[in-house]
This record gives structure tokens, C-alpha cells and sequence, in this order.
């Protein structure tokens, strides 16, 4: 049975562990933290991830946990509606879109995973360090993490790098690469209870690329006791200080809060919002620059190591789930393993840089950089100011690189199947 190695135990890397299981192949997981924990922040998963997780048999799990996005709102600084249009089944789509804590989702995976490859093929604690592979598999390096004391290494016949926007994997398949590319802005972003805006199901954003935020709801608890669990991220006017780093440290409520202070709407009362979050945390908005190939031989990338991009049009969680399930689909479908993984890349990549280049241009939230260009001081009707065709078309056209048309994907094959033929030795 052909066996494969995973780095990191993020979103990708354990949807990953769960698609190669389901496909017939061995898997184990590493990961570097010694313990399991995601921050608390929302994020979204369009129908294309919701597929694949409920084609993994998660559904049930995702329905009694996550918000079922209804709505997906665009407006100005001014609260003044651009934009909007249905999500999930509402859309035509056969799946549901979600919104769900980060920490909720990865405990949704975590458990599956340890039920069905066993909780001892989860390695906590196992920092890579480096990989050799050779005409008949690869093997990984690790040490303790914090100690530095070394650990036995693993041999499988592929490895793949999950770990996220500062890989080792990715640094030694390209260690000239340097930093992540800063946009110059950061991220406000924070988590708060209070009633639900709207019908309690809606994705608002808000503002213009100067100065724009982004809410919505995320917990079907919540919900089911009248209230609105929303994740909430603001980018304020001013830049950031340091370009590529990624920050992660907390700011107060009155700093984030200034910029903000006016954005109290009728059907949505934002800065008292900011104001009632308990704890804010700033990031810097980071990705990097598309990659030429991701496989090497026995060896590929997945997730944010492959395509970590900004997160403009809520893809960046939604596709490390798809390329999970491409990857175990090739792997389990072609031999040998090199030519599986070059399939794969061949397969998302391209895609994927598209994608990555397409969200620095703010991707579906160019609507309101047209309305902030065209009537910065507000609009009496969205049509005087940009045609409905042009709505249309910058929505279409994103769905279309994301690989969110309706009709492709509900008409898409399934990609659960199994391994049925012998690795070769």
C-alpha cells in the first residue's frame, strides 16, 4: 500500500490525512506545535470545500456547527448597498456555502482524523527540519520543537509540505525565495456575540480598498439561542510599519475603533461592535508570489505553502481543502507517485496563481472600488453609478477563476476514489 507523509495539521494538511485515507493510502501526520489549538476567527468555506468535506462524510458535523451563508452584501463607506447576491443553494449550487470558527472546523477534522487513521499517526510536536528523497521514496528530518532534540525521521513513498505560509518544505524546494510579500496594510481582526444583523445569515463588506471590513456570523449555537457569534476583520487607512511580517499581537479596542467611529448603519451598528469585542489582534496582510512548479519528484505543496494569498473573496481555507482532495484523487488514481504529483500540479497550480495575482486586485470586492472612484460621497441609485452588467461581470468572472461557476461544479465528477493499484517497487 503506497504510504505518504504529511507536514502540518492545519485546515489542508488534515483534510489532506482524511482524503488519502479515503482514497486507500497510508497516511501520517506531522506537525510542529506540540499541541493542537487554531485561533478562534472566522473563516469561510465556499461550496466548492463544502463538497469536498461532505463528501468525506463531515456534513453532519459542519451542519450542527457552522452558519449557512445566505447573502453576500457589498457597500460603501457609507453603509449604501452596491451589491448582492444569494450563496450556497440559494445560488443554484448542490452544496451549501459555511461560515465557521477556524477552531471549530479544525476540531471537526482533527476528530475524524484521529477516528479513522488512528490518533498515534498524528506526530505533535515533530518539527521538520529537512527531506532527501530518491528513486524510491523520500525521507523527512524532525526535531523537538523548543528542545531541538532530534527524531527519528519517516520514509514514505511522497511527502507533502501543509505548513503554511512559512513551509520548510517550500524554503528548501526554493531556499532563495526570502520573506512573504507585504501589501503595506494590516488586519484588524476580532470575534464578538450580539444580535444578529440582517437575517443572521448574511457576509457583509464594507468600504473600498483604503479602508475596508468585512463580518458575518459563524456558530449555529449561537444562532439557535437568538444571538450572532461574528468574526470581523477591519484594514484600516493607515499602512503598516514592516511590510512582511505577519504579526499575531494584540491591539486595544480604541485603536481600531478611531478609524472606524462613523460606521454606525441602520442595519448594521459596526464601531459599537469593535468597541464590545473582548480581545483584537493585528495581522499583516501578507502572500507570495506564485511558484513556477510545486512537485518535485516524490515531494508537493498544498494550501498556504503552495498559494498563500490575501484574504480577498474568502478563498485561501476553501481551496487548500480542494487541493486536498485533487491530490489524493492523482495519487490514487496514477503511478507512480511522481507522476501523480506532477498531475496534481499541473492540475491546480495554475489555477492557483491566477487566483493569487487576481485577490491583490481585491477580486469580487472590486465593486466598491468602482463606487468609492465613481461617487465617494455616496449614490442615490448603484445603477447611476455602475451598470448592472458591470456587477455581473466582475462577479461571474471571479466565480469562474475560483472555480465557483454553479454549473461546472455541480456537474463535476466526484473526486473520492480508491487506490486499486499496486505501488510499484
Amino acid at each position: 500500500m503506497m504510504n505518504v507523509t504529511v507536514i502540518g495539521a492545519g485546515i489542508g494538511g488534515l483534510t489532506a490525512a482524511l482524503s488519502l485515507h479515503a482514497a486507500g493510502i497510508d497516511v501520517r501526520v506531522y506537525e510542529s506545535a506540540g499541541e493542537m489549538k487554531a485561533i478562534g476567527f472566522g473563516i469561510n468555506l465556499q461550496p466548492n470545500a463544502a463538497r469536498e468535506l461532505m463528501e468525506l462524510g463531515l456534513g453532519e458535523a459542519l451542519a450542527e456547527t457552522a452558519i449557512e451563508t445566505t447573502e453576500l452584501r457589498y457597500y460603501n463607506k457609507l453603509g449604501q448597498l452596491i451589491w448582492s447576491e444569494p450563496r450556497g443553494g440559494r445560488a443554484g449550487y448542490a452544496w451549501p456555502q459555511y461560515a465557521i470558527g477556524r477552531s471549530d472546523l479544525q476540531m471537526i477534522l482533527l476528530d475524524a482524523v484521529k477516528a479513522r487513521i488512528g490518533a498515534e499517526n498524528i506526530r505533535t510536536g515533530h518539527h521538520l527540519v529537512s527531506f532527501e528523497q530518491d528513486g524510491s521514496g523520500v525521507t523527512a528530518h524532525f526535531i523537538e520543537r523548543g528542545s531541538g532534540r532530534r527524531l527519528p525521521s519517516a520514509r514514505s513513498d511522497a511527502c507533502v509540505g501543509c505548513d503554511g505560509i512559512h513551509s520548510v518544505v517550500r524554503a528548501q524546494l526554493y531556499p532563495g525565495e526570502g520573506p512573504p510579500v507585504g501589501s503595506g496594510r494590516v488586519q484588524w481582526r476580532g470575534v464578538v456575540e450580539a444580535e444578529p444583523f440582517l437575517d443572521g445569515r448574511t457576509h457583509a463588506t464594507m468600504g473600498f480598498s483604503g479602508q475596508r471590513a468585512v463580518i458575518y456570523p459563524m456558530s449555529r449555537k449561537a444562532a439557535d439561542r437568538g444571538r450572532s457569534r461574528m468574526s470581523w476583520v477591519v484594514i484600516p487607512p493607515a499602512p503598516a510599519a514592516n511590510r512582511n511580517a505577519t504579526g499575531g499581537r494584540k491591539v486595544s479596542n480604541d485603536l481600531v475603533v478611531e478609524p472606524f467611529k462613523h460606521w454606525n448603519f441602520s442595519w448594521l451598528d459596526f464601531a459599537s461592535l469593535i468597541r464590545r469585542t473582548g480581545e483584537i489582534y493585528e495581522y499583516h496582510e501578507v502572500d507570495r508570489n506564485p511558484l513556477p512548479r510545486w512537485s518535485f519528484g516524490r515531494v508537493t505543496l498544498l494550501g498556504d505553502a503552495a498559494h498563500p494569498m490575501r484574504p480577498t473573496g474568502a478563498q485561501a481555507g476553501s481551496q487548500a481543502v480542494v487541493d486536498a482532495r485533487v491530490l489524493a484523487f492523482a495519487l490514487a488514481s496514477t503511478a507512480p507517485p511522481e507522476q501523480a504529483l506532477e498531475q496534481y500540479d499541473v492540475q491546480r497550480r495554475p489555477t492557483m496563481n491566477a487566483l493569487t495575482l487576481r485577490n491583490r486586485e481585491l477580486g469580487p470586492a472590486a465593486v466598491m472600488e468602482l463606487a468609492e472612484q465613481r461617487a465617494p460621497r455616496g449614490f442615490s441609485k448603484i445603477e447611476e453609478v455602475i451598470s448592472r452588467c458591470e456587477l455581473e461581470e466582475i462577479a461571474l468572472t471571479y466565480k469562474a477563476e475560483a472555480g465557483l461557476d454553479p454549473t461546472s461544479l455541480n456537474q463535476r465528477p466526484t473526486l473520492t476514489v480508491r487506490r486499486d493499484v499496486p505501488l510499484p517497487r
